[in-house]
């Protein structure tokens, strides 16, 4: 159980959230829900013991499990299972347990003995039922047999998020802190993930762009209001919790329009009694009375700002202003990319492909020049300009400042010029001097798009670029990519951004096969 009470939430100076108090108890399954910059992500920090609060007190009774939008990076030495079986410290029991089993070989009652001790310490943790139990959930993850005995270092980004979702749902039963778990999940894991966050005993707190999660999931809502500083605590499911919300706008909505008239009225009314010296007091207490009926009515809910993206115009380029031949890439004994030849041909829009592991993602940095391969090589053809946008926000300085990370991507924009692209993107005041590093996933993307837009590149390399996203920011960045005039290699999930995209061709990986695009080739869009 998780309890709060008056507590406030800062961002530096900035106050979130004032005096909130709640619970999650056991059976809460509850969606967190506000606009961007409302404190969402700051309060689960909190409440995940990650971050104090301003103010007030949090109380942990139960194991807690927390999965933020960039978990921390596991030693890539570990093995999967290994990493999974920690959260409960079973890995550690399977080491002692097989070490003790090959002492075993030399006999003597000392060996016995430590093999007895071990035995009952891998049974406390679950046993081998507790292993079978690691197992289904890292498959129903997608993550499968063959990767369990992998290092974390050669897995792609998305495998490693997996993993450590996966970790979090074997953990002990208690209350799960979950950040947009559904990020680089596939279909089929979606739907996994939906059935056992609706089964689960403990409690649950879920921030999520997935609405299909949320009306699945959740039986209460939690929505911040960053004007009010509060949380409004709406007992219902989130179907029901839309229709409310619905109903009390248009609510409001009647009541404000209704005072206003009455107060446009005894506005009128008292402007022409105030000439007349008899009626002058009296048309001074109908002006207040008309003010004081407009200050009792709710006003109406800002509506939510959203960033306005235009990707650049591109600069001019040779006919084919980027290409591969023959990439191949490992990671220790594991081949991930073998042979892959590609032409970009000017203003041509390209979709990559495959299950999760296939390495996509590794394409995309050899491309950027982030990361060598093994052998062939990247030809930069004439007038290349190169802009990468990574899923992980491996281009972002964590340590560096909003307005710092803007320069280092588009030096030759002036200080005005800067703060203007910056205030499009919904980074205004003192948001320009917050630490990269305290960004919420959803702003980290908002950023990285912000260099993007000012690059002027031709040729987009483009890593899950809808990850993070409100449904209305989403919608610009989908608009965004079908405006955009220059090259596109997108890797996506997401199947509205394909379709925003219009490729005229797909590279399936891991085999390097390219072809055209047809229609047939949107169902595997889900899957890779």
């Amino acid at each position: 159980m998780i309890t709060f009470r008056d507590v406030d939430v800062r961002v530096g100076a900035r106050l979130l959230l004032s005096c909130i108090t709640a619970h999650v108890g056991p059976g809460d399954r509850v969606g967190l829900v506000g606009r961007n910059g409302a404190g969402k992500t700051t309060l689960m920090r909190i409440l995940a013991g990650q971050a104090a609060p301003a103010a007030g007190v949090v109380t942990r009774t139960g194991p807690v499990g927390y999965l933020p939008q960039d978990p921390a990076a596991a030693d890539p030495e570990l093995t999967v299972t290994d990493r999974v079986l920690s959260a409960r410290r079973l890995d550690e029991a399977v080491r002692a347990l097989r070490a003790a089993e090959r002492d075993m070989g030399a006999g003597g009652e000392a060996a016995m003995a430590r093999y007895v001790r071990a035995e009952a310490e891998f049974q406390a943790r679950g046993g081998y039922a507790a292993e079978a139990e690691a197992a289904r959930v890292a498959a129903g993850l997608g993550l499968p047999d063959r990767v369990m005995a992998q290092p974390i270092g050669t897995l792609s980004g998305g495998q490693r998020r997996r993993v450590e979702l996966a970790r979090v749902l074997f953990a002990e039963r208690g209350t799960l802190l979950l950040d947009e778990p559904t990020n680089h999940l596939d279909g089929d894991s979606i739907a996994w993930l939906r059935s056992f966050l609706s089964g689960y005993p403990g409690g649950l707190v879920v921030i999520s762009h997935d609405t299909g999660l949320l009306a699945e999931v959740v039986n209460r809502v939690w929505r911040l209001d960053a004007d009010l500083a509060s949380i409004e605590a709406h007992n219902t499911g989130w179907d029901t919790y839309l229709a409310d919300s619905a109903a009390a706008e248009r609510r409001r909505a009647r009541q404000r329009a209704a005072a206003e008239r009455k107060a446009a009225a005894l506005h009128a009314q008292a402007g022409r009694m105030r000439s007349n010296v008899a009626t002058a007091v009296r048309a001074r207490d109908m002006a207040r009375r008309a003010d004081r009926m407009l200050a009792g009515v709710e006003p109406a809910r800002r509506t939510e700002k959203v960033a306005r993206i235009r990707l650049p115009e591109p600069a001019p380029s040779g006919r084919t202003p980027l290409g591969a031949v023959s990439l191949a890439k490992s990671y220790g004994a594991l081949p991930v990319l073998s042979g892959v030849d590609l032409a970009v041909d000017r203003g041509s829009r390209l979709v990559v492909l495959g299950l999760n592991g296939a390495g996509k993602t590794t394409l995309l940095k050899i491309l950027a020049g982030r990361l060598a391969p093994d052998s062939g090589r990247v030809v930069h053809g004439h007038g290349l300009r190169l802009g990468y946008f990574a899923q992980e926000h491996d281009t972002l300085d964590p340590g560096r400042t909003v307005g710092q990370n803007l320069a280092d991507a588009a030096p030759h924009l002036t200080h005005g010029e800067a703060r203007n692209v910056l205030g499009s993107f919904l980074f205004g005041g003192d948001d320009v001097d917050k630490p990269a590093g305290v960004l919420s996933g959803g702003e980290k993307t908002r950023l990285a798009l912000a260099g993007l837009v000012s690059s002027g590149a031709n040729v987009l390399l483009l890593d899950e670029p809808t990850n993070n996203l409100d449904p209305a920011s989403r919608a610009e960045v989908l608009g965004a990519v079908g405006a955009y005039k220059g090259a596109v290699v997108m890797v996506t999930h997401d199947e509205d951004a394909v379709e925003a995209l219009r490729p005229d061709r797909v590279l399936l990986l891991p085999d390097g096969v390219e072809d055209l695009w047809n229609a047939g080739y949107a169902d595997l869009i889900a899957l890779a």
